[in-house]
């Protein structure tokens, strides 16, 4: 196996002149993007430094309380992420996406762990959380994505749902077709990664191990089981989640009602 290049803190010194580069075009072009630019490096920065402290500290400890705490956490971080991204008001929001994405992904998550991966131990760190990671990371955007949609649609289409209403559908019937269209629209991302993984791009985590002295082989065999998780994962979210926002805009009378 291949020896990992350090990289120390000179060469990320240098590597922050992508950044500047970035901000170089942003200034040259006038897109006025230069302060998103610096705040997003510095977050950055910052939050990956405290994330790898920590995960140094649960990877030696191996507590299973710990490993489920920093996966909570990073869920509720998750949730309140995919929230920010919603224009439309939606009440219970936060609890809404938190419960869907923890729900999504801790079904394939153990699925993936005890039926895949089979680790000597259920919670090894270094498997059970970059695998959490990846999936809430897809989950999120998938969440955001069919929030976004389907409650934009219940708001712009409300004279037709309740058209449907009065001549007779329930409530599940006369939204049936903005849920599947928001649910579509959360899986797209997912699903064109899939169809030009290889092709078009490595996949991160392949690209990872095969820097990290992995076999590439190994390293595809791993990534597909990333993408068929990150996949099934998305699909439960957005279920869960536009059921949830369904109830939301109904009454217990099966009225339409806008928040």
């Amino acid at each position: 196996m291949n020896s990992v290049i350090d990289l120390n803190i000179p060469k990320m010194v240098i590597s922050l002149g992508l950044v500047a580069i970035a901000i170089g075009f942003s200034i040259w072009q006038k897109l006025a993007i230069e302060r998103s630019l610096l705040i997003a490096t510095f977050r950055s920065v910052i939050q990956l430094i405290v994330v790898g402290f920590l995960l140094d500290t649960v990877f030696a400890i191996k507590q299973p309380v710990a490993i489920l705490f920093i996966i909570i956490l990073m869920s509720l971080m998750a949730a309140r992420e995919a929230k920010n991204r919603i224009r439309e008001k939606l009440p219970y929001a936060l609890p809404i996406m938190w419960v869907s994405v923890i729900v999504g992904t801790l079904t394939i998550l153990a699925y993936t762990t005890f039926l895949v991966v089979q680790p000597d131990t259920w919670y090894a760190p270094q498997y059970l959380i970059p695998l959490a990671g990846m999936i809430l990371g897809n989950s999120m955007n998938g969440a955001a994505i069919s929030a976004e949609r389907f409650t934009q649609d219940l708001v712009k289409r409300s004279r037709e749902i309740e058209t449907y209403l009065c001549l007779g559908a329930t409530p599940q019937q006369a939204i049936a077709n903005y849920q599947s269209d928001a649910i579509r629209a959360a899986m797209i991302p997912t699903i064109n990664v899939m169809m030009v993984a290889g092709v078009v791009s490595l996949p991160g985590m392949m690209t990872g191990q095969i820097l990290s002295g992995v076999s590439p082989l190994l390293a595809v065999r791993y990534q597909l089981v990333i993408l068929f998780a990150i996949t099934t994962a998305n699909l439960i979210t957005a279920l869960i989640l536009t059921n949830l926002v369904s109830r939301q805009f109904f009454t217990s009378a099966q009225q339409l009602k806008l928040p």
